[in-house]
């Protein structure tokens, strides 16, 4: 190891964490600043998927299998709870089960292992697949589930308890030059390093990177049920036909184009929103359920009826759940490229920024962080 260097980590959301585990491990003195009490941003606002098989094939999809693996690490040595649930991708359409096909064919080439099922297979393996018009599905082995809020809650207290990391909550970090840095409140402290993972707020500490950087900002609304009676479980991570055009893995199917432009063409609505939907389910049994996309001047700070409504419309058809009932409603912004999986900048001497996760940062947070550690040392 190189030799320990005070860090300074602007942001406690899953990258701003991740950064702070990675440069522990390794020894250093590390500091994380949190302009609120608890992280409230997008890393509590989603649905708790680690969720490998979205990303695109080779050097990403490599890093999401290094951060998944590393999930495993933290739930065994930190006790925060980790489902290795696995996932399936369903098909209600003859064309959505043509893209499974397809991705089952190539998927294992390109490093994801996968597994071509019939109706039959995937009613055994969960009970949460509306067996009307269900062609099958793809089931994949690599995805887990976590609780984003007990992973933002929790995780804190078990670096500053394991590693003596430094948390200053309630602080707002106004200003960094070359490894100072500066809150609101008139204090500073000196770095070796700063990193500033601020998500879709980078625009206060660097405006200028950030409209250089060709980030957009995207809104999703979700929604969560109770806890299931009877214990009833999905057993495993859920999406619909709907999922295949928005995950770039599935872009070496040839007859995507087909599913796109069937639902183009059917439910433009779901287009307008950019819905598309999925289920997870948390150890206290709650379903989490969504979500759409919608960017830049199309946000506003309040959420539509109508696109819940219509997240339920979708959902209903391909999923079935004991307690359709809803307990909470929610919408969530992150920083996503339009382009790029991953947004990175070094804008000062001992300065970098990583953002723009465009709402992987589960998925691809701690293998980021492991390898940028790597890189810098």
């Amino acid at each position: 190891m190189s030799e320990s260097k005070d860090v300074g980590i602007i942001g406690a959301g899953i990258v701003g964490l991740a950064h702070a585990w990675a440069a522990a491990k390794r020894g250093h003195r590390v500091t994380v600043f949190e302009r609120g009490n608890v992280a409230a941003g997008a890393s509590v606002r989603n649905f708790g998927m680690v969720w490998p098989i979205g990303q695109p094939s080779g050097e990403f999809h490599e890093l999401a299998l290094r951060s998944r693996r590393l999930w495993d690490e933290l739930a065994r040595d930190s006790g925060i709870g980790l489902d290795p649930c696995g996932s399936i991708h369903l098909a209600h359409h003859d064309d959505e089960f043509q893209v499974l096909r397809e991705f089952a064919e190539r998927g294992p080439d390109l490093g994801y292992p996968c597994e071509l099922l019939d109706a039959a297979a995937v009613l055994e393996r969960t009970p949460a697949a509306n067996p009307d018009g269900l062609r099958g599905g793809l089931h994949s082995p690599t995805e887990a589930c976590v609780d984003p809020r007990a992973v933002i809650r929790d995780l804190p207290a078990w670096l500053t308890e394991t590693y003596g990391v430094r948390f200053f909550f309630n602080t707002a970090v106004t200003e960094i030059e070359d490894g100072s840095v500066r809150a609101g409140n008139g204090r500073s402290w000196d770095f070796h390093l700063a990193i500033v993972c601020s998500g879709a707020d980078l625009e206060t500490l660097f405006p200028e990177v950030f409209i250089d950087s060709g980030l957009r900002r995207c809104k999703l609304q979700m929604l969560k049920t109770p806890p299931q009676p009877g214990g009833w479980r999905t057993r495993t991570h859920l999406a619909s036909g709907l999922t295949l055009r928005h995950y770039a893995n599935f872009n070496v199917c040839p007859t995507l184009a087909d599913v796109s432009a069937r639902i183009a063409h059917d439910s433009p609505e779901l287009d307008r929103h950019g819905i598309h939907v999925m289920i997870s389910q948390n150890a206290r049994g709650e379903a989490i359920l969504g979500d759409s996309h919608e960017y830049d001047e199309a946000i506003e700070p309040f959420d539509k009826t109508e696109i819940d409504d219509l997240i339920l419309r979708e959902l209903r058809k391909v999923f079935h759940l004991p307690d359709w009932s809803i307990s909470e409603h929610w919408h969530g912004i992150y920083a996503k490229h339009p382009t790029r999986v991953l947004f990175e900048a070094h804008p000062l001497p001992n300065v970098h920024v990583c953002t723009g996760t465009g709402g992987a940062g589960m998925t691809m947070s701690f293998g980021l962080a492991d390898r940028n550690w790597e890189r810098w040392e």
